[in-house]
């Protein structure tokens, strides 16, 4: 069954007329137009016994029928009211639907707003979203063939970073050559800004490559991703760039025998919230619990922030087909930051890893 033939089921056996998805992310999961409107407006309809359309910007028509859609597709100008131009469409082909399915974690009350003047007498009570987030909870083998091959090119990133790390580069200019040899094998796109921190600044778990040289003797975090046919890759390793503290040595050492021993027992069965509470433990009696200070992993797909959270309260068993990360990390204020990281398939048989880059800490020559 199709991702929309599945939308279309559902709407069915819950009464309603028609689905509005709005993410334009979930708008390329569900028919393979990848496109961020910004401002403009990009929207998917589906109705449970009627084919779907796609309504874009003018520009983007026919940027959508060259990815093969085989529905209509609607386009509307930037002067003109899309919302009214919706409303037409939707009359032609459906009648006036009354019980609307929306995501009510994207649509904003603008949108939401414009929409429900369009249609006064509908009632917008559908909540699409966890429906979707469902259904891209469980990756098919094509999904995870592509979440493989973007494994492969994050190794190949590493490879590029760790062999970049030399005295007298700045975290920037590491994070530039990573990114122009990628770009000269065909790679045009990360999965977010890649971050390189070296020293103290990788204690900042949400921080940024700065303009300063590196380190010797310093660890030194790579965080990044590739996309490949829309699929994304993530990982973090962090490397030693010549020989650091024993003090930093001991907190890598933390961080790794939580994030393998939260791999191993990531099986089928085993809750979200368990999994987290296992790397937890670990970390905190070791004494630096307090420098964990995120969940331990997130869903991937399309992007790299998918359901669901592998976090403390979150009783999701987990089953084949899920794919997610597992990323502790222990940061310490002006002092040390590590964070390791694979997003993995879970298996009959336990966790798949999608990067392979060793993750016992390397020593990089200084040069």
């Amino acid at each position: 069954m199709s991702h929309i033939s599945s939308v279309q089921k559902w709407l069915a056996d819950n009464d309603y007329d028609v689905a509005y998805v709005s993410d334009f992310m979930n708008i390329q999961y569900f028919t393979g137009f990848s496109s961020d409107p910004i401002e403009r407006i990009l929207a998917l309809f589906i109705f449970p016994d009627k084919d779907p359309f796609i309504f874009a910007p003018a520009l983007e028509v026919e940027a959508v029928k060259e990815t093969g859609w085989k529905y209509p597709v609607f386009g509307y100008l930037d002067h003109e009211d899309a919302f009214a131009k919706i409303h037409d469409h939707i009359v032609d082909l459906a009648g006036s639907p009354k019980k609307w399915a929306i995501e009510k974690n994207n649509l904003t009350v603008e949108k939401f707003t414009a929409v429900q003047k369009q249609f006064p007498q509908a009632e917008f009570n559908g909540n699409l979203t966890p429906f979707i987030e469902q259904l891209k909870l469980f990756k098919t083998p094509e999904e995870l063939k592509d979440l493989e091959i973007a494994g492969k090119w994050a190794d190949k990133a590493f490879e590029i970073g760790f062999n970049a790390l030399a005295k007298g580069k700045t975290e920037q200019d590491i994070v530039a050559e990573i990114e122009y040899q990628l770009k000269l094998q065909g790679i045009m796109h990360m999965s977010f800004d890649t971050l390189i921190q070296s020293g103290a600044n990788a204690a900042e778990a949400h921080g940024a490559p700065r303009k300063v040289n590196v380190k010797p003797n310093e660890l030194c975090l790579f965080d990044l991703g590739v996309v490949y046919n829309g699929y994304i890759s993530d990982a973090t390793r962090t490397v030693a760039f010549g020989e650091v503290s024993q003090h930093a040595q001991d907190v890598y050492k933390v961080c790794l025998e939580a994030q393998l021993t939260a791999q191993a027992a990531a099986k089928p069965g085993i809750t979200a919230a368990q999994l987290d509470k296992i790397a937890r433990d670990i970390i905190d009696k070791a004494g630096y619990g307090e420098y964990f200070n995120h969940r331990l992993g997130h869903g991937i797909g399309q992007s790299e922030h998918e359901f669901p959270s592998i976090m403390a309260g979150n009783d999701l068993e987990l089953q084949p087909g899920m794919c997610f990360s597992i990323e502790p990390g222990i940061y310490i204020p002006g002092d040390v930051g590590v964070r390791i990281e694979d997003c993995v398939h879970i298996t009959e048989n336990g966790a798949k890893p999608f990067t392979h880059t060793s993750k016992e800490l390397q020593v990089l020559p200084l040069k």
